[in-house]
C-alpha cells in the first residue's frame, strides 16, 4: 500500500486530534488547542455567520505537496472523528470546469490512487457523481454507500436559487424526502409553501455533507458563506497554498506545511538556480544549455528522467510571441521543431502526448500563460520567461511546474534535484524579488523564499561553489529621473542614472552599498515605487553579504544515540524496545470501562477523558436514525468486528484484538448492564473510548519496560557513535523558520527553525552563536524523530532545543527551560536523560539544562561557557 510522506502523516494526524477534540470539547476550543501558531500566541477561530458550530477549517500546503491526496485521506479521518458516520455523503468543491473534471476521472478510476484511498477506508462502497447526475443518487446509496459529488463553487454560489439545477425541484430525488416531516427546518419550499422542493441542496441539508474544498483561498465571501449555510455542512475541510488571511473571514489554518518540509521529502526540488540575463536571446541559449548539461547528466547517472525546458513567450502583439520565439528556436539555435511543443489556448501541441514515455523526444514546450489547469510533468525542470515576469499571475504556474521532483525521489546527481530559472531583467536582486513574490503566492513562507533561491553557479562540476558570491551591480527601476542632488561627490561616483530602450529609468549603484545611500536613493524615487525599490535593495544585501551555511557546505554533524546492549547486540533505546524487553500484551489488562456510562433518562452518553468528564449527544438527533433503528439483527460479533476496524494497531495482532474488544463488550452488557442496541448506537464514542484505553495502557507497559531497560540492575546502556543521528545537510524540514533582525553567523542550516526573533529561547541561541568554542550548532526540531536528535523519556521521546558542535569535536546538547518549567517532573527527568547520554558517552557528549538564571545566579552565556571548558 501507498506509503504516505511524513509531512503528510502528521498533517492528517492534527486534523483526526482536532476533530476528535472538537466533537467533544467544540469547535473553538478544539482550535485554540491543536491549531498551529507561528507566533506564540493561541490562534483565534473565525466563526462564520450560520456555521458557527461547524468545523471550518483550512490545511495549508505549497504547490506539489498533495492536497488532492489529502483531501481523500480526510473524509475517512472526518467520518470517523467527527460525523460519526459509516457512510457520509462528500460535497467536494473545486475552483473550476477544468478540474471538476480531472478531479472526476481520478476519482472514478478505481486503480488511481485518490480512489484506491477511498476504497481502502470504505471497502470499495464508494460511488462518485457528478454535479450534473444529481438524479442518478438513490436514497439506498445514501445507506450503504460513501457518495462524493464533485462540483464547482460556482454551482452553488448564487444570490437566488432560481434556475440553478441544484437548488431546482426534481420529481426524481422525491423517493429520497418521502419519510421527512413537513416542518423539518432549513429546507426550501416551493413558491413560499409548505411543500419541500425536492432539491439536491435540501438533500444535502437533510445528511449534513462533509465539504471539501480543493484550492478555496478565493471562496470565503459572504456568498460564498451563505451558500454553505443553505446545504448546512457538518463539518468543511478547505486544503490550499494560499489560505485567506483577512482578520474577520479568513482562513482557520490548522496545520500548515513548509517548503522545507516538502523537499526534505523529496517532493519538490530546491534550490531555484536563478540566472539573469540581459536581453531575452540571452536567457533563452543559457537556458537551452541547462536543459542541455542537465540532459547528459541524466544520461549518465539517472536514464529515469528526461529532462525538459519550459518556455513563456510573451502575447502575440508583442515582440517575442510563440512564432518568434520558435523561429528563433530552430533558425538561430539549431533545434529539431519535432523537439517543440507549442501549449497554448489556440495551439494544443501536447494533447495526446504522454511525456512520461521514454520514447517521447518532446524537450521543449513553448507557452505564453498558464499551461493548463492540474496539468504535472514532473520531467520539467528549467523555466525561462522572455516576458517581464513582474506581477505576472502565469509565472505562478509555470515555475510551479519545475519545481515537483520526479518520482517524489532525491536523485544520486545533486544538480537533478534542482529547478532552474533563466530570466530577462536588469539586476539579479530584481529578478529575484519577482521570484519570491511569485513563491510567496504559491504557498511559501516569506522567510524561506530567503533560502530557496540561489544565483547561477557552474553546473554539474560536484565541487562547492567559491562563495561569498561576486554581485553584478544594483539597478534600480524608476518612471520618472530622479533627483539626486543631495548625494554627496562621493555618494554621485557610485551612482549613474540612464535612460533604458523600454523607457524606464534605471539608476545603477556600483560598489558596496552604505544604510545612507540607500536612504537617499529611496526618497528620491516617487513614493509609489519606493517600498519596491527598497525589497530590491535588501535583496541585494542579502545575496551581496551571503556566505553558505555548514550544511550547504556539506560538513558532517553527526551525534552518538543512546543505545542498550540486549543479549549481545547494541539496540537504540526506543519505545518499541521497552515495549518488547516488558512482553507488552494487551490481554494482560483487565476488559472493563468503568469510564464509560449511559444516561438513560437522557439519552446521552458520559465518559471521562483524562480526567474531565465528557457529555455526549448524537450530532443531529433530527437527521439520525431514531433510537435503535437499524439495528435489527446485529450480533455483539457484528459490534466487535467493526470495533476491531476502527481501532487497529500496528502492535497488536488482530487475533489479540478480537479477543480484548470481545471481552469489553461482554462486561459492558453483564457487568455495567448496556444492552447490544444502546452500545451499537454509541459504536464511534465507543471506539474512541477503547483507543484511549489502549493507549493508557501501552503507556503503562512501555513505562515499566523504559524503567527496567535504562535503569534497572541488569541495565546496560551506552552512548554510542556505533550508531549516530546525523542531521541531513540539504534536508530541514522546519515547520516555519526565524524571521528576526539578528542573523546567526554561527547556525547549522541557513536560517534556524522555529525560532521567534526575541525571548528566552532566542537568548540561548545568541549566546550560542556567541561563544568562540562552538563551530557550529542547530536547532533541534521537535516531534520529528527522522530531522532532529531525540532522547527517550518513560511517556515519549525529549528533543532538546539545540545541538552545537565544539571545536574539540565534542557535542553540546542544551535544553532551555524557564524558571517556571526547571523543576518540574518532566523537566526532571529530561535532565537525568540528558545526563545519562552525557555520564555514557566517555566525555565526548555533554548535556546542559540550561535557565535564565541558574542557582549560582549565572545567565545562560555563562552557564554554556561553564558546561564547554
Amino acid at each position: 500500500m501507498f506509503q504516505l510522506k511524513t509531512y503528510q502523516s502528521r498533517t492528517l494526524n492534527v486534523l483526526k486530534t482536532f476533530l476528535d477534540s472538537a466533537r467533544v470539547t467544540g469547535v473553538e476550543t478544539a482550535f485554540a488547542k491543536h491549531a498551529m501558531s507561528l507566533d506564540g500566541r493561541i490562534p483565534r477561530y473565525r466563526k462564520i455567520p450560520g456555521l458557527q458550530e461547524v468545523p471550518y477549517i483550512c490545511l495549508r500546503l505549497p504547490t506539489g505537496g498533495g492536497k488532492t491526496l489529502l483531501a481523500a485521506y480526510s473524509i475517512s479521518i472526518a467520518a470517523r472523528a467527527y460525523l460519526e458516520e459509516d457512510n457520509p455523503i462528500v460535497l467536494w468543491l473545486v475552483p473550476s470546469n477544468t478540474i471538476r473534471i480531472q478531479t472526476l476521472e481520478t476519482l472514478r478510476n478505481s486503480t488511481h490512487l485518490y480512489r484506491q484511498v477511498i476504497d481502502e477506508a470504505f471497502e470499495g462502497k464508494v460511488s462518485v457523481f457528478d454535479i450534473t447526475e444529481l438524479e442518478l443518487i438513490r436514497p439506498k446509496d445514501l445507506q450503504e454507500r460513501v457518495c462524493v459529488v464533485v462540483a464547482t463553487l460556482q454551482t452553488l454560489r448564487v444570490d437566488s436559487t432560481d434556475g440553478r439545477d441544484v437548488y431546482a425541484h426534481k420529481e426524481a430525488l422525491e423517493s429520497h424526502f418521502a419519510k421527512v416531516s413537513k416542518d423539518y427546518p432549513g429546507l426550501e419550499r416551493l413558491n413560499g409553501g409548505e411543500q419541500i422542493k425536492f432539491s439536491f441542496a435540501n438533500l444535502l441539508n437533510l445528511h449534513r455533507p462533509l465539504v471539501i474544498m480543493d484550492e478555496a483561498h478565493n471562496a470565503r465571501t459572504k456568498l460564498t458563506f451563505e451558500v454553505l449555510s443553505r446545504v448546512a455542512p457538518a463539518c468543511i475541510i478547505e486544503l490550499t497554498a494560499t489560505p485567506d488571511t483577512d482578520k474577520k473571514t479568513g482562513s482557520n489554518v490548522l496545520h500548515r506545511v513548509s517548503a522545507s518540509e516538502l523537499k526534505a521529502e523529496d517532493m519538490i526540488k530546491l534550490p531555484i538556480v536563478l540566472t539573469e540575463h540581459n536581453n531575452w536571446q540571452e536567457a533563452v541559449h543559457a537556458a537551452l544549455e541547462t536543459r542541455a548539461r542537465l540532459a547528459a547528466a541524466a544520461a549518465k547517472f539517472d536514464g529515469a528522467i528526461r529532462p525538459i525546458l519550459l518556455l513563456q513567450a510573451e502575447n502575440k502583439d508583442k515582440e517575442v510571441n510563440v512564432e518568434v520565439l520558435k523561429v528563433h528556436l530552430v533558425e538561430n539555435e539549431g533545434i529539431d521543431e519535432n523537439r517543440i511543443a507549442i501549449a497554448t489556448g489556440a495551439q494544443r501541441g501536447l494533447d495526446g502526448i504522454d511525456l512520461f514515455d521514454p520514447a517521447c523526444i518532446i524537450e521543449i514546450i513553448i507557452t505564453v500563460q498558464a499551461l493548463k489547469e492540474g496539468w504535472d510533468c514532473s520531467f520539467a525542470y528549467v523555466f525561462c520567461s522572455v516576458a517581464n515576469i513582474r506581477s505576472s499571475k502565469d509565472v505562478e504556474q509555470l515555475l510551479g511546474r519545475v519545481l515537483r521532483m520526479p518520482y517524489a525521489r532525491r536523485r544520486a546527481v545533486e544538480e537533478l534535484n534542482r529547478a532552474y530559472a533563466h530570466v530577462s531583467s536588469p539586476s539579479f536582486a530584481q529578478a529575484a524579488n519577482d521570484l519570491k513574490d511569485a513563491l510567496v503566492s504559491m504557498g511559501f513562507e516569506r522567510e524561506e523564499v530567503e533560502t530557496v533561491i540561489q544565483p547561477q553557479q557552474d553546473l554539474l562540476e560536484g565541487s562547492t561553489p567559491s562563495l561569498p558570491l561576486v554581485m553584478p551591480l544594483l539597478t534600480l527601476l524608476t518612471s520618472e529621473k530622479p533627483d539626486l542632488s543631495n548625494l554627496s561627490e562621493a555618494e554621485q561616483s557610485h551612482v549613474e542614472v540612464i535612460e533604458a530602450s523600454s523607457g524606464n529609468i534605471e539608476i545603477h549603484v556600483k560598489g558596496e552599498l552604505s544604510q545612507d545611500l540607500a536612504a537617499k536613493l529611496v526618497n528620491a524615487l516617487p513614493k509609489e515605487e519606493r517600498a519596491e525599490a527598497q525589497k530590491t535593495i535588501d535583496t541585494h544585501r542579502h545575496y551581496q553579504k551571503f556566505k553558505p551555511s555548514p550544511s550547504e557546505q556539506k560538513r558532517a554533524f553527526k551525534v552518538p544515540r543512546l543505545c542498550v546492549w540486549v543479549q549481545g547486540e547494541l539496540e537504540i533505546a526506543e519505545r518499541e524496545l521497552f515495549l518488547d524487553e516488558n512482553g507488552w500484551n494487551l490481554l494482560d489488562f483487565p476488559p472493563t470501562l468503568p469510564e464509560f456510562r449511559y444516561d438513560d433518562s437522557a439519552k446521552r452518553f458520559i465518559f471521562d477523558v483524562d480526567g474531565d468528564k465528557v457529555v455526549w449527544n448524537m450530532l443531529d438527533p433530527q437527521a439520525k436514525m431514531t433510537f435503535g433503528e437499524g439495528f435489527l439483527g446485529l450480533t455483539l460479533n457484528d459490534l466487535v468486528r467493526w470495533l476491531d476496524k476502527q481501532v487497529r494497531q500496528p502492535d497488536i495482532s488482530q487475533i489479540t484484538m478480537l479477543e480484548f474488544l470481545r471481552r469489553v463488550v461482554t462486561s459492558l452488557c453483564d457487568k455495567q448492564g448496556f444492552d447490544l442496541t444502546t452500545l451499537l448506537r454509541a459504536k464511534f464514542i465507543l471506539a474512541k473510548v477503547l483507543i484511549e484505553k489502549i493507549k493508557r495502557h501501552r503507556e503503562e507497559a512501555y513505562a515499566k519496560g523504559y524503567q527496567e531497560t535504562l535503569f534497572g540492575p541488569t541495565a546496560a546502556v551506552e552512548t554510542s557513535f556505533t550508531y549516530t543521528f546525523s542531521f541531513d545537510p540539504v534536508s530541514y524540514p522546519a515547520n516555519w523558520l526565524y524571521s528576526g533582525s539578528y542573523r546567526f553567523q554561527k547556525h547549522y542550516y541557513a536560517l534556524p527553525g522555529e525560532l521567534e526573533g526575541k525571548g528566552e529561547e532566542f537568548e540561548c541561541a545568541f549566546a550560542l552563536d556567541s561563544i568562540k568554542h562552538v563551530k557550529y550548532w542547530v536547532r533541534n526540531l521537535s516531534g520529528q524523530p527522522r530531522a532532529a536528535f531525540w532522547l527517550p523519556t518513560s511517556s515519549d521521546r525529549f528533543y532538546p532545543d539545540f545541538v552545537a558542535l565544539l571545536e574539540d569535536n565534542r557535542l553540546l546538547v542544551v535544553e532551555y527551560k524557564g524558571a517556571a518549567y526547571a523543576s518540574n517532573d518532566d523537566s526532571k527527568e529530561k535532565r537525568q536523560m540528558g545526563e545519562l547520554w552525557e555520564k555514557k558517552s566517555n566525555g565526548k557528549g555533554l548535556f546542559l539544562m540550561a535557565e535564565k538564571k541558574d542557582e549560582m545566579g549565572r545567565g545562560v552565556y555563562d552557564q554554556l561557557s561553564a558546561k564547554i571548558r
